[in-house]
């Protein structure tokens, strides 16, 4: 118990530090985050493969929806910034912790999904100065039908990995 509420505290530590300080020193909290997971509620062992394969998905659709026009950052480049990438790995911490809950069943995840990430995306866009090119409400439907899906496939992905 006192684990999990760790985890889901270092999390949102970890989430305000990439969305305030995107790519600038404050990464060093999030990874500072990362770290301290990895060594007292988990361990690279148990958890390296999920946080991989997670950050490594989270990359590739947000990259993906970046060139679609989806979102807009000030950053250029093909990929999108750092800071979301750690966001990802971020995120992956959670799935076997305080967000163990939501896997099962896997509508929880999908109804967890379909509202968390559509409003974690909208608060991030607010404090990090990333636009929707199709304008918030098209947005906004249409990261909660993505993630209504992704979810579940995230916990399934922890689950697969993480023995």
């Amino acid at each position: 118990m006192l684990k999990s509420l760790a985890n889901a505290v270092l999390f949102q530590c970890g989430w305000w530090a990439c969305v305030l300080g995107g790519n600038s020193r404050w990464l060093l909290v999030g990874l500072a985050v990362l770290a301290v997971h990895l060594l007292w509620i988990s361990a690279w062992s148990r958890e390296g493969q999920v946080i991989l394969a997670v950050t490594l998905l989270g990359t590739v659709v947000d990259t993906s929806l970046r060139t679609f026009g989806v979102f807009h950052f000030s950053m250029p480049g093909p990929l999108i910034p750092f800071w979301l990438i750690l966001l990802w790995a971020l995120l992956a911490t959670t799935l076997r912790h305080c967000l163990a809950w939501s896997a099962r069943p896997w509508w929880r995840s999908s109804l967890l999904g379909a509202v968390g990430g559509p409003l974690s995306y909208y608060a991030g866009s607010q404090l990090a100065g990333v636009s929707f090119g199709y304008g918030t409400p098209a947005t906004l439907i249409g990261l909660a039908l993505l993630w209504a899906m992704l979810f579940p496939l995230l916990h399934w992905i922890a689950e697969q990995l993480g023995h």
